[in-house]
């Protein structure tokens, strides 16, 4: 009996390509999580249904229309999810193992932006500077002016100076390098409890809820500096929360949920 169904028992050559799959699968969508991207793939997959149910149902005009659709469905899918892909590709170089080769480098970065940050506090400067991590932000980056500088606490405090032409939007940084400034940011799209939260926090809260990035914002008002990562804001980082926050992507925003939120 159990000969006439062997073939329907795996083969270990069978359990690992299910194994590298389903890694692939969860990839993947840990890259796209918290993105438009996401919300495209939702999509997609409602299509896909749509035109399970126009097979279904005979429905020949629908599903006539979804099969030419499908027949550039791929073209489409990577112009959409390019910057996605990309990301994913830019993140496999930057694995653990990789990581410890970089981590004096982000060392120097992470004094760098203390510096820069209590600097800007200290004159009441406001400010914001998003930080890449896997999500690219090269979409935003256009919306502002192209800048391929080192990462230095002297020239971010010259970017925020007052009445200078770019210190009214974002930096984006890559790195160790500051690809660009006078950046718009996304508002968040959810409705912000505090009435306090100006338009730096809630640009800092629409980008983490977008991408993966780490945003600081240091208010002119207050001079508080605040932290933005995955659609959570901690507000008064000081001191050393603020560089173990910056050194380590993980704990940034964990100690309490946004009052945003």
């Amino acid at each position: 009996m159990l000969g006439r169904y062997a073939f329907l028992l795996p083969r270990f050559k069978d359990l690992v390509q299910i194994l590298i799959v389903a890694v692939a699968l969860y990839y993947v969508l840990r890259v796209i999580a918290r993105t438009r991207a996401m919300q495209m793939l939702i999509g997609l997959l409602l299509v896909a249904i749509t035109y399970l149910f126009s097979r279904v149902l005979d429905l020949n005009l629908i599903r006539y229309l979804l099969e030419k659709l499908f027949q550039y469905g791929a073209i489409a899918a990577i112009i959409i999810f390019h910057p996605e892909l990309r990301a994913a590709l830019a993140r496999l170089g930057r694995s653990r193992m990789l990581h410890l080769f970089y981590k004096m480098e982000e060392g120097e970065v992470v004094e760098e932006l203390v510096e820069a940050v209590d600097r800007l506090a200290r004159a009441r400067i406001g400010a914001i500077v998003a930080l890449q991590r896997g999500v690219g932000l090269d979409e935003y980056a256009e919306t502002g002016t192209r800048i391929q500088a080192r990462m230095s606490a002297d020239i971010l405090v010259s970017i925020f100076s007052p009445y200078g032409p770019l210190h009214d939007g974002a930096v984006l940084v890559e790195g160790d390098t500051i690809i660009a400034a006078g950046v718009i940011l996304p508002l968040t799209q959810f409705p912000v409890a505090d009435k306090s939260l100006g338009t730096r926090h809630r640009a800092a809260l629409g980008l983490s809820e977008e991408t993966d990035a780490v945003v600081i914002v240091v208010s002119e008002e207050t001079a508080q500096v605040s932290i933005a990562s995955r659609g959570r804001l901690e507000r008064n980082v000081v001191g050393e929360r603020l560089r173990s926050a910056l050194a380590g992507p993980e704990t940034v925003g964990t100690p309490a949920r946004a009052e945003a939120r």
